[in-house]
Protein backbone atom coordinates (compact mmCIF):
# COMPACT_ATOMS: atom_id res chain seq x y z
CA UNK A 1 0.00 0.00 0.00
CA UNK A 2 1.23 3.42 -1.26
CA UNK A 3 1.56 6.29 1.57
CA UNK A 4 -0.43 9.79 1.04
CA UNK A 5 1.65 12.42 -0.88
CA UNK A 6 0.45 14.69 1.42
CA UNK A 7 2.01 15.29 4.21
CA UNK A 8 1.33 17.21 7.37
CA UNK A 9 3.25 20.28 6.95
CA UNK A 10 1.94 20.39 3.24
CA UNK A 11 -1.93 20.38 4.14
CA UNK A 12 -0.86 22.80 7.71
CA UNK A 13 0.87 25.70 4.66
CA UNK A 14 -2.60 25.00 2.20
CA UNK A 15 -4.67 25.88 5.30
CA UNK A 16 -2.61 28.99 6.10
CA UNK A 17 -2.90 30.10 2.43
CA UNK A 18 -6.76 29.35 2.16
CA UNK A 19 -7.08 31.68 5.49
CA UNK A 20 -4.90 34.48 4.17
CA UNK A 21 -7.43 34.42 1.16
CA UNK A 22 -10.02 34.55 3.09
CA UNK A 23 -8.82 37.39 4.99
CA UNK A 24 -8.38 39.71 2.23
CA UNK A 25 -11.43 38.70 0.50
CA UNK A 26 -13.03 39.97 3.99
CA UNK A 27 -10.90 42.69 3.82
CA UNK A 28 -11.83 43.98 -0.06
CA UNK A 29 -15.34 43.58 0.44
CA UNK A 30 -15.65 45.52 3.94
CA UNK A 31 -13.83 48.43 1.86
CA UNK A 32 -15.73 48.46 -1.14
CA UNK A 33 -19.04 48.42 1.83
CA UNK A 34 -17.19 51.58 3.44
CA UNK A 35 -17.01 53.25 0.26
CA UNK A 36 -20.30 53.21 -0.57
CA UNK A 37 -21.91 54.16 3.01
CA UNK A 38 -19.38 57.24 2.27
CA UNK A 39 -20.77 58.34 -1.00
CA UNK A 40 -19.02 59.51 -3.84
CA UNK A 41 -16.67 61.90 -1.56
CA UNK A 42 -16.21 65.53 -3.06
CA UNK A 43 -16.48 66.12 -6.56
CA UNK A 44 -14.58 69.45 -6.64
CA UNK A 45 -12.20 71.11 -4.56
CA UNK A 46 -12.20 74.84 -4.30
CA UNK A 47 -9.25 77.37 -3.05
CA UNK A 48 -10.75 80.10 -0.99
CA UNK A 49 -8.79 83.53 -0.68
CA UNK A 50 -6.34 81.99 2.49
CA UNK A 51 -5.53 79.22 0.01
CA UNK A 52 -7.35 76.58 1.69
CA UNK A 53 -9.01 73.50 0.04
CA UNK A 54 -13.05 74.03 0.59
CA UNK A 55 -15.89 71.99 -1.17
CA UNK A 56 -18.20 75.19 -2.08
CA UNK A 57 -17.28 77.68 -4.12
CA UNK A 58 -15.29 80.80 -3.41
CA UNK A 59 -17.61 83.80 -3.23
CA UNK A 60 -17.55 85.73 -6.64
CA UNK A 61 -17.57 89.43 -5.03
CA UNK A 62 -14.05 89.04 -2.84
CA UNK A 63 -12.53 87.94 -6.43
CA UNK A 64 -9.56 90.68 -7.12
CA UNK A 65 -8.65 91.66 -10.35
CA UNK A 66 -5.22 91.78 -11.29
CA UNK A 67 -3.48 93.30 -14.48
CA UNK A 68 -1.38 91.07 -16.05
CA UNK A 69 1.37 93.80 -17.67
CA UNK A 70 2.45 94.49 -14.06
CA UNK A 71 3.87 90.43 -13.42
CA UNK A 72 7.08 90.41 -13.81
CA UNK A 73 8.02 87.45 -16.19
CA UNK A 74 11.93 86.63 -16.28
CA UNK A 75 14.69 88.67 -15.16
CA UNK A 76 14.41 91.99 -15.67
CA UNK A 77 16.97 93.94 -17.86
CA UNK A 78 20.08 96.44 -15.78
CA UNK A 79 20.31 99.69 -16.36
CA UNK A 80 23.86 101.08 -16.96
CA UNK A 81 23.41 103.16 -13.94
CA UNK A 82 22.87 100.42 -11.46
CA UNK A 83 25.95 98.75 -12.40
CA UNK A 84 29.00 99.38 -9.86
CA UNK A 85 32.33 99.92 -10.64
CA UNK A 86 34.09 97.17 -9.50
CA UNK A 87 38.12 97.67 -9.53
CA UNK A 88 40.09 94.68 -10.09
CA UNK A 89 43.33 95.99 -8.97
CA UNK A 90 43.95 95.50 -5.78
CA UNK A 91 46.40 96.70 -2.81
CA UNK A 92 48.27 94.40 -0.24
CA UNK A 93 51.28 93.69 1.36
CA UNK A 94 53.99 90.51 1.10
CA UNK A 95 53.72 88.43 3.83
CA UNK A 96 55.90 85.68 2.56
CA UNK A 97 57.92 85.09 -0.47
CA UNK A 98 60.33 82.20 -1.13
CA UNK A 99 62.27 82.72 -4.51
CA UNK A 100 63.91 79.67 -4.63
CA UNK A 101 60.85 78.04 -4.83
CA UNK A 102 59.01 80.93 -6.93
CA UNK A 103 55.46 81.29 -4.84
CA UNK A 104 54.64 84.00 -1.88
CA UNK A 105 51.42 85.24 0.17
CA UNK A 106 49.84 88.60 -0.09
CA UNK A 107 47.26 90.38 2.64
CA UNK A 108 44.70 92.34 1.36
CA UNK A 109 45.16 95.76 2.95
CA UNK A 110 41.25 96.35 2.59
CA UNK A 111 40.17 92.67 4.16
CA UNK A 112 43.28 90.54 5.35
CA UNK A 113 42.85 88.18 3.44
CA UNK A 114 45.64 85.93 2.65
CA UNK A 115 46.22 84.96 -1.17
CA UNK A 116 48.61 82.79 -2.75
CA UNK A 117 51.18 84.05 -5.61
CA UNK A 118 53.35 82.30 -7.97
CA UNK A 119 56.35 83.65 -9.61
CA UNK A 120 54.71 83.21 -13.12
CA UNK A 121 52.05 85.55 -12.04
CA UNK A 122 54.95 88.52 -11.08
CA UNK A 123 55.26 91.11 -13.25
CA UNK A 124 58.32 92.88 -10.79
CA UNK A 125 59.91 91.34 -8.47
CA UNK A 126 59.01 91.06 -5.16
CA UNK A 127 60.41 90.58 -1.41
CA UNK A 128 58.74 89.91 1.80
CA UNK A 129 57.02 93.52 3.35
CA UNK A 130 56.98 94.97 -0.01
CA UNK A 131 53.67 96.70 -1.54
CA UNK A 132 52.33 95.59 -4.09
CA UNK A 133 48.98 95.79 -6.12
CA UNK A 134 47.53 92.71 -7.81
CA UNK A 135 44.49 90.88 -9.51
CA UNK A 136 42.97 87.88 -7.89
CA UNK A 137 42.10 85.34 -10.23
CA UNK A 138 40.37 82.14 -9.45
CA UNK A 139 42.79 78.99 -9.00
CA UNK A 140 42.51 75.74 -8.29
CA UNK A 141 42.33 75.44 -4.18
CA UNK A 142 41.13 79.65 -4.30
CA UNK A 143 42.03 82.98 -5.29
CA UNK A 144 45.68 83.33 -6.99
CA UNK A 145 47.03 86.99 -6.85
CA UNK A 146 48.10 87.92 -10.41
CA UNK A 147 49.80 90.96 -12.32
CA UNK A 148 51.60 91.75 -8.98
CA UNK A 149 53.83 94.95 -9.44
CA UNK A 150 54.93 97.27 -6.66
CA UNK A 151 54.39 99.68 -5.99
Amino acid sequence: MAKSQQTYSKSEKEKKRLKKREEKQKKKEARKLEAKEKGPGIQFAYVDHDGNLTDTPPDPTQKVDIDASTIEIGIPKRDDSEVEEFDPVRNGKVSFYDSSKGFGFIIDSENQEKYFTHVSGLIDEITENDKVSFELEKGMKGMNAVRVKKI
